[in-house]
């Protein structure tokens, strides 16, 4: 198992690992949410519930306080009738009673007047009568609350009984007022801290509103939108109050529940983001420092060729002063040609290369060349372009003869010695491209890019640097593209070369 299957696995490891740890994260967060919405709701049902009853206590104190108001009213018709009967009876039983009667109403304030105003009885009252000889004015507007009981004594003679509301009722009546307002403020202000829209009974207008952005509340688009929405989260509570009609109480889960639920997905987006920063920062730090080996190593590869081929060069030129000329002299002379040429190369890897515009379609065909007349009789190479044609491109030409020779070998290692190998430049608007065709056993689709990585071969004496160093070379130094066009297994591959113009 090579270095690129470990690694594959790895990541695969990795990723399934991510995925549980993704998996688990997402459902213990839900399970979390889902167990505090239990008891958010639960507390909602609570509230919900305390509206209802206190609502019907609302109403069942109006009743009672309509009750109390109609007994008062009772009770002044009975204290207009013992005043009327006083005049016309002179029974002493019934007249001890009725002046019992009249003297036991300690509660409601009455004013007896005749047919002019002038008072000429009363009871319960918080004005001085010594003062106030009519009711008049806005004395008599307090006693107009109730119709006045006429006291009919005969055709032309009759009384009027005033009264008002007794100071018990007031009281009571001004703690049903301010319970009534404290609950709508209770609602809005609630227990449960969920936002609240209570309406009327259009569920159009808006009353009240709590737990909500009150500068946002401030804008009918919005408060619409939202009615929508608890409307469709929720059934809206019916309340009946008296003297109110109908109200709707819309509301939603709590901001903080919301917010609960999106949390591991941004938790887990946060987290992302800094490993994927985290890998990119780690990567260029790992690519730098292979950069640094791969220069280190080709200045020192430079060097170390450099010596004895120097030497070489002093022996050949020595057996020339001496008269030795020899096809073996002539092969040995070649031989340090090409040495030099390869230590050019690894020199110009391991420093800034300089790119000189150079005839793309000779420099190929000189390429080309040379691993022909290196081949099998058996492969037969085709090139496709027009050998008069000059198309002009910045290259370094060492460095960039050294691509095409990889690849072309890497072709006839593919065709296994007898095959077709096609190499055809066409151009574009901006780029020359090179295709180089073989018809040999081809490359599985997932290694298309793996075949790239230094190290990997599908050899089993070979060294994976032919296809990394012609990736380095046209994507680095001279800034194109080389990569796998297509392939079929047992029918050929097809490499692609961009170069800028």
């Amino acid at each position: 198992m090579n270095i690129y299957t470990r690694k594959k696995r790895w990541k695969w490891i990795l990723f399934t690992l991510a995925v549980l740890i993704i998996v688990i994260s997402l459902w213990f967060t839900q399970l979390l949410v889902r167990s505090i919405a239990r008891d958010e709701r639960s507390n909602i049902q609570i509230w919900a519930d305390a509206i209802h009853k206190k609502a019907e206590l609302v109403n069942y104190t109006d009743r009672f306080f309509n009750q109390i108001r109609e007994e008062e009213r009772k009770r002044a018709e009975v204290l207009a009738d013992a005043f009327r009967i006083i005049t016309v009876t002179n029974e002493s039983e019934v007249l001890n009673f009725l002046l019992k009667l009249i003297q036991d109403n300690s509660t409601i304030p009455v004013v007896l007047t005749d047919s002019e105003g002038r008072i000429k009885n009363f009871s319960n009252v918080d004005f001085n009568p010594d003062t106030v000889p009519y009711l008049t004015g806005k004395l008599r507007q307090e006693f107009m609350v109730h119709q006045p009981v006429k006291i009919q004594y005969d055709a032309n003679q009759y009384d009027y009984l005033f009264y008002k509301e007794s100071k018990v009722f007031n009281e009571l009546r001004s703690v049903l007022d301010d319970l009534m307002d404290s609950f709508f403020s209770e609602i809005v202000i609630n227990s449960a801290s969920v936002p609240v829209i209570i309406t009327d009974s259009t569920r159009q207008k808006v009353l009240e509103y709590g737990m909500l952005d009150t500068v946002k509340a401030q804008d009918s688009t919005y408060l619409a939108r939202k009615l929508n929405q608890m409307a469709n989260d929720n059934l809206p509570i019916e309340i009946e109050l008296a003297d109110q009609g109908k109200r709707y109480i819309f509301y939603q889960d709590s901001e903080l529940l919301t917010r609960l639920m999106f949390f591991p997905y941004i938790q887990l987006g946060v987290i992302g983001l800094f490993l994927f920063v985290a890998y990119i920062l780690f990567s260029s730090a790992r690519n730098s420092e292979q950069n640094q080996v791969w220069v280190g190593l080709a200045k020192e590869t430079a060097h170390q060729l450099g010596t004895p081929l120097s030497s070489m060069i002093g022996w050949i030129e020595l057996l020339k002063l001496e008269g030795v000329q020899t096809d073996a002299l002539d092969e040995l002379n070649k031989d340090v040609d090409r040495l030099q040429k390869i230590t050019d190369r690894f020199s110009k890897i391991g420093s800034e290369p300089k790119l000189k515009s150079e005839n793309i379609i000779r420099v190929v065909d000189d390429a080309v060349n040379y691993i022909k007349s290196r081949s099998s009789k058996k492969v037969i190479y085709k090139t496709i372009h027009n050998t008069e044609q000059r198309i002009m491109v910045p290259i370094n030409l060492h460095l960039f003869e050294w691509v095409i020779e990889n690849v072309c070998k890497n072709a006839v290692d593919a065709v296994g010695g007898e095959g077709q190998i096609k190499v055809d430049i066409s151009e574009e608007e901006n780029f020359v491209l090179i295709d180089i065709s073989d018809d040999g056993k081809g490359i599985p689709k997932s290694k298309f890019k793996t075949i790239f990585n230094p190290g990997y071969t599908s050899k089993k004496r070979g060294w994976g640097l032919g296809l990394s160093l012609a990736k380095r070379i046209i994507n680095d130094y001279h800034k194109g593209k080389i990569f796998v066009k297509n392939s079929q297994l047992n029918k050929g591959t097809t490499f692609r070369i961009m170069l800028r113009k």
